[in-house]
């Protein structure tokens, strides 16, 4: 059963780690992709290995923070492809951070992308979603929320904003309609770079160091998700390391 081929996927953050993992898994699979994220460069460079790999893909600079280029990226999957099946939402930052620390700008910028950006992508899909009368929401969110832990109470809380967000979305969606939650725990991405506070970025970096996960498993099960017949909605996916806490 193949039920990824074909299918048009957006996916945001698709630069690096599970969202270039997903690109080139939907695309083994046959999927036809609009990639999204800020650096052009490395969109540049993934979309000539999916043609290499006799798949389809083009891309566009998006910021998730502004409505417009999300706007932007779902309209070019129909140019390019005449419809939109799959959205997913992976762009996030997690510049974590212990709240006496005050970084109010680091907590705006996780509202901004990580709640922000995953409303205006429903935003723009949903109308497309309702016209086709099909289409699958894949976001993914964090184990962060479901186990809270000292300096990520903001990022943890924008995490399960968008949990909440998802069950809502899911219960309005109706029959034809598919939404997916996917949670990863410790994947081995660039997810450290961009943590200010040298305690939290050195024992996040030794949590990548042994035992993080590589970002195709967690794109393994996005592509799972989405291989499910029609009528199979799978809600929530948590995948993390098994010596993870």
């Amino acid at each position: 059963m193949n039920n990824i081929e074909n299918k048009v996927a957006v996916i945001t953050g698709a630069s690096s780690g599970i969202g270039r993992a997903t690109a080139l898994r939907l695309a083994n699979g046959g999927a036809r992709l609009v990639l999204g994220a800020r650096r052009t460069d490395r969109l540049e460079t993934l979309v000539s290995e999916i043609e290499a790999l006799g798949g389809r893909a083009v891309y566009r600079k998006t910021d998730i923070r502004d409505r417009d280029e999300v706007q932007a990226l779902v309209d070019l999957a129909g140019a390019e492809f005449g419809r939109l099946d799959v959205l997913v939402s992976n762009a996030g930052v997690g510049p974590i951070s212990r709240l006496d620390d005050l970084r109010v700008d680091d907590w705006e910028a996780m509202i901004d992308v990580n709640l922000r950006g995953v409303l205006y992508g429903i935003a723009a899909a949903l109308p497309v979603f309702r016209r086709q009368n099909a289409g699958h929401f894949v976001t993914v969110i964090s184990t962060s929320g479901l186990r809270i832990v000292p300096g990520q109470a903001v990022y943890a809380a924008t995490k399960n904003a968008v949990r909440t967000l998802l069950e809502g979305l899911r219960q309005e969606a109706g029959p034809n309609l598919r939404v997916t939650g996917v949670s990863p725990g410790y994947v081995r991405t660039e997810f450290a770079n961009a943590i200010s506070d040298p305690d939290l970025r050195a024992q996040v970096a030794r949590g990548m160091e042994t035992m993080a996960i590589e970002p195709d498993a967690v794109a393994r099960m996005i592509a799972f998700a989405i291989n499910q017949p029609a009528e199979v909605d799978v809600g929530d996916i948590v995948v993390r390391p098994t010596a993870q806490n």
